[in-house]
C-alpha cells in the first residue's frame, strides 16, 4: 500500500497477492492547485476555487464506458466505499469511510488487458528507458494514440500530460509494440463559472484550462508536449483516418449508452447537457484533427525532457522526440 495522488486527487495504491496493482482514488477533487500564485498573491484565491467547482466526479466512469466505444484501452474504474478497517494501518483516519475511484494502476503489476503477449505495463519514463534499449524495435501505436488525444478533446479532458499515461508493451514477431493506456480522468467534463475563473482561463494566461461546452475554445491550448513527442512525424492522414474511425465509434447510441453507467441522481444534474457538447464535438471531428494535425507540424522538436523524465539520462534525439527521422 503506498500514498499518492497528484495536483487535486489523494489516492493509495494497492497490490493484490496475485500481482494485480490498483489505485484508489478520491472521488472529491481539491481545485486549489490549480490557482495560479499571482490570484493567491492578490486574495483572489477563494473565488477561483468557487468557480472551478465543477470536476465532474463521476466523469472517470462515462469515459471509460466512451474508450470502450472507441476501442482504446482504459482503467476499468468503479466506484466504491472504503469503511474504516483495520487492514489499512496508518492510512485509516485519512482514508476510511470515503468514496473513491477503483481502477487498474497504468503502470506496473500483473497483465490484466485482453492483450496477449504483453511484456509488461509501464509508465512514460520507463517507456524512454525502454527505447534507449531496444532503439527502432520499439514503436507506440500511433494510431490508437491519435484516436485517444482525440477522445480526450472531445470529452475535454485538458490536463493529458506525459504522467497521466501507461503503456502496454506487447512482444511481436517485429519487436515491441506500446498501446497507450490512459489515466487519471479528473479534468473531463471540467466546468468553469465566474467573472475571475473564466479570465484566468484564457488563451492567453493558462491557455490549457479550458471549459468544457459545445464548441473548443482554443485548441492549441489543448496540445501537449506528448503529443509532439510522439506525433511530430505522422501523417495527416492519419490523423483524419482516426477522427472518421471515432466519429463512425461514437454514435448517438453509443454515447448516450455510456451514460447509463452513472447513476439517476448524478445524470440528471447535466448529463444531457455533457452529451449535447460530445455530439457536437463529434461532429466536427474531421476538422478538430486536421487543426490538431497543423499545430503538431508546426511546433518545434522538444528541448527539454516531458514531465517525469527530467532526471533520465537521455540522449538529445530521445529528448526531441520518440522516433525521430
Amino acid at each position: 500500500m503506498e500514498e499518492g495522488g497528484g495536483k487535486q486527487t489523494h489516492s493509495l495504491k494497492l497490490e493484490t497477492k496475485d500481482g494485480y496493482i490498483f489505485t484508489l482514488r478520491s472521488i472529491n477533487k481539491n481545485p486549489e492547485p490549480l490557482v495560479p500564485k499571482w490570484a493567491k498573491t492578490l486574495g483572489l484565491e477563494n473565488i477561483i476555487v468557487d468557480g472551478i467547482s465543477a470536476q465532474h466526479p463521476y466523469a472517470a466512469i462515462a469515459v471509460a464506458k466512451l474508450a470502450e466505444k472507441s476501442n482504446l484501452l482504459h482503467t476499468q474504474p468503479k466506484a466504491v466505499f472504503l469503511p474504516r478497517q483495520n487492514a489499512l494501518g496508518t492510512y485509516n483516519k485519512d482514508y476510511g469511510n470515503k468514496i473513491y475511484l477503483l481502477e487498474h494502476e497504468t503502470d506496473g503489476g500483473k497483465n490484466w488487458t485482453p492483450f496477449k503477449q504483453v511484456k509488461e505495463i509501464v509508465d512514460t519514463e520507463k517507456l524512454q528507458e525502454s527505447k534507449m534499449e531496444l532503439g527502432a524495435m520499439l514503436k507506440i501505436d500511433k494510431s490508437a494514440f491519435i484516436r485517444a488525444r482525440l477522445l480526450d478533446i472531445v470529452i475535454g479532458d485538458w490536463d493529458r500530460h506525459s504522467k497521466q499515461w501507461g503503456w502496454v508493451v506487447i512482444e511481436n514477431e517485429t519487436g515491441h509494440m506500446a498501446i497507450p493506456l490512459a489515466g487519471d480522468r479528473d479534468n473531463a467534463f471540467f466546468s468553469i463559472d465566474g467573472i475571475i475563473p473564466s479570465i484566468i482561463s484564457n488563451k492567453y494566461i493558462l491557455p490549457d484550462l479550458q471549459s468544457f461546452q459545445e464548441d473548443i475554445d482554443y485548441l492549441p491550448g489543448l496540445v501537449m508536449p506528448i503529443d509532439i513527442y510522439f506525433l511530430k512525424n505522422t501523417s495527416r492522414e492519419n490523423f483524419i483516418k482516426e477522427a472518421d474511425l471515432l466519429q463512425n465509434k461514437l454514435t448517438d447510441l453509443a454515447i448516450e449508452e455510456s451514460f447509463k453507467a452513472w447513476p439517476n441522481s448524478i445524470f440528471e444534474l447535466d448529463g444531457e447537457e455533457i452529451i449535447n457538447s460530445i455530439k457536437s464535438r463529434r461532429d466536427k471531428l474531421p476538422q478538430i484533427a486536421n487543426e490538431f494535425y497543423e499545430i503538431i507540424k508546426d511546433k518545434d522538436y522538444l528541448t527539454e525532457p516531458l514531465k517525469g523524465s527530467e532526471d533520465l539520462k537521455l540522449p538529445s534525439s530521445l529528448i526531441r522526440c520518440f522516433d525521430c527521422p
